[in-house]
């Protein structure tokens, strides 16, 4: 079963997780609540209803309650990318991995990773 989609807020608190993994309320609200504007609470509101959503997973380390990103960052961006082109482009075939080359969101391994996963998708559809 994949993740729902998150919404744009929602996918900057996911971003923020990726980049930094395991994180605390406060720290995701420093790393992405905060330069969206919110309170604390809205934050935390948020990630709670992530959690509900399945985007978001909830874990207690020594006593201090911490997030992490349920999706794989790679399957999330592939199932978005693939999403946006047929939606709104209206590509059904190759999306070519170079477009996500100066991404500072993506390494050079998940680089790589995203391209055989957007080649694997492709050749599913093509088999249909």
């Amino acid at each position: 079963m994949t993740s729902p989609e998150p919404s744009p807020n929602e996918l900057e608190l996911l971003k923020a997780l990726w980049r930094g993994g395991r994180a605390s309320a406060r720290e995701v609200h420093e790393a992405a609540g905060a330069p969206l504007g919110w309170s604390y609470s809205t934050t935390r509101t948020v990630l709670s209803r992530m959690v509900e959503k399945g985007l978001v997973t909830r874990g207690e380390f020594h006593g201090l309650t911490l997030f992490e990103a349920k999706p794989k960052k790679v399957e999330m961006i592939g199932r978005m990318v693939r999403d946006f082109a047929r939606r709104v482009l209206e590509v059904e075939g190759h999306i070519p991995a170079s477009a996500f080359t100066d991404s500072p969101l993506l390494d050079e391994a998940e680089r790589e990773e995203l391209r055989a996963l957007l080649e694997e998708t492709d050749a599913q559809e093509k088999s249909r």
